[in-house]
């Protein structure tokens, strides 16, 4: 048999840690099939690129990724995956380069998508080794689809398959993990709170986690505040639960919450962050915000401004409002303009930025059990199991390793540490 170069492949993805899960699954898969995983289209035969399409701004960034990929190296093969792809693949088939276009009810197949419209024979399977596998924090997939249609989300008509991954796969996936050195797992879906297979819920996942895994560190993504119970909460007795949650926002307004058919209020919200305040030690709360929703008043975003002021989130994220192509809101009245919406923004921002810096504060002085992830210029960062964001210097290698860290003073966007 004739030996074959080792076909090169660099994947990249967009958005949210769901696209960040799949991405890593379809790593570790393509890995296993003998590609080599590189982390730069100029050194690759083929860039795969798991597209967003959130927002227009997530739209514009898949296209520049995908036209940057073919600038960087003109022979390569060009793979769009995901929520864009799915939603308009006509538009990225016309970027220069793209040969395959993938949605997302068969993205997951990429590999043997793949292997049909390859000229050339597959390498021999290569098994990679426990280091080529590091890393710190593991995104997994427990759950995808949606069937809630709020008026602004794209989401549900690109993933529109709902399901729950069988507790005993997911257990295995993370098992896996720990053998391979992770240290942490980000469970993730579209709406993780409704996770159900064959009678187990979120709750009942936990518990198997924690019982059948050795995994140190077990995060959730984004859940409903009305998916935050008090059987949910009380399992964060067990220390190996980050004490970090991200229950989502959109708005602090509740004339806003209804046009955006928001399935709470802000009552509902608040009485699921005291719960979490009561309930979990040093717990960092984070959530999502939209700005300039249609209809959305100067009084209507005052009172979502002093809601988030209240609320005293460890991070917003802000969005400014994206009308998104066949959705409820795109054809609202009262669309907002863009330099209102640039102002509420701004803000927004500063909000942000305050309550961020007042949580980092509270921990000035503590020592911390830090999750080290990469290094720049000798400097390293990773993150507590609070979310807080920790740079220290070292010249040990620190990739990988949960140290204890004294965290002594503001630094960037996180907080300095001594390990």
């Amino acid at each position: 048999m004739v030996n074959q170069t080792q076909i090169t492949v660099a994947l990249d993805s967009l958005g949210c840690k769901l696209n960040q899960a799949e991405i890593q699954q379809l790593a570790q898969e393509l890995s296993r099939a003998g590609y080599r995983l590189v982390d730069s289209p100029a050194r690759a035969d083929i860039y795969i690129l798991n597209t967003c399409t959130v927002t227009h701004t997530a739209d514009h960034k898949s296209r520049h990724l995908l036209r940057m990929a073919r600038r960087l190296n003109p022979s390569i093969r060009v793979v769009a995956i995901g929520c864009y792809a799915h939603r308009a693949p006509q538009e990225l088939k016309k970027i220069e380069g793209v040969e395959m276009v993938i949605g997302n009810d068969r993205k997951m197949g990429l590999l043997k998508l793949l292997e049909a419209g390859s000229p050339h024979p597959l390498p021999p399977l290569i098994e990679k080794t426990g280091e080529n596998l590091r890393r710190a924090r593991a995104f997994l997939k427990v759950q995808d689809g949606c069937r809630n249609f709020c008026a602004y989300c794209i989401v549900p008509y690109v993933r529109t398959k709902e399901y729950s991954v069988p507790a005993d796969k997911i257990i295995a996936q993370i098992r896996e993990k720990t053998a391979a050195a992770f240290k942490e797992v980000v469970l993730t879906g579209t709406e993780i709170g409704v996770y159900e297979h064959e009678g187990v819920n979120l709750e009942g996942l936990l518990e198997r986690i924690l019982a059948e895994t050795d995994i140190p560190r077990i995060r959730l993504s984004s859940l409903q505040p009305h998916h935050i119970s008090t059987g949910l909460v009380k399992l964060w007795r067990e220390p190996r639960l980050c004490p970090h949650f991200h229950p989502s926002l959109q708005s602090g307004s509740d004339a806003t919450l209804k046009r955006m058919n928001r399935r709470y209020s802000t009552a509902g919200y608040r009485r699921a962050v005291t719960l979490l305040r009561d309930s979990v030690p040093d717990v960092a709360i984070t959530t999502d915000v939209i700005v300039g929703f249609p209809g959305e008043t100067d009084a209507e975003f005052r009172e979502s401004l002093e809601f988030c002021r209240e609320m005293r989130f460890a991070r917003i994220h802000v969005f400014p409002f994206s009308p998104r192509p066949g959705t409820a809101a795109a054809q609202m009245p009262g669309q907002v303009s863009a330099g209102v919406k640039k102002g509420r923004s701004r803000q927004m921002l500063a909000l942000a930025k305050e309550t961020a810096r007042r949580f980092q504060r509270e921990f000035l002085g503590r020592t911390m059990e830090a999750l080290w992830e990469q290094e720049s210029g000798g400097i390293w960062s990773g993150l507590t199991g609070n979310y807080l964001r920790v740079y220290t210097r070292s010249e040990v290698v620190l990739a990988g390793k949960l140290t204890p860290a004294k965290l002594i003073k503001i630094y960037r966007d996180g907080v300095w540490g001594e390990v």
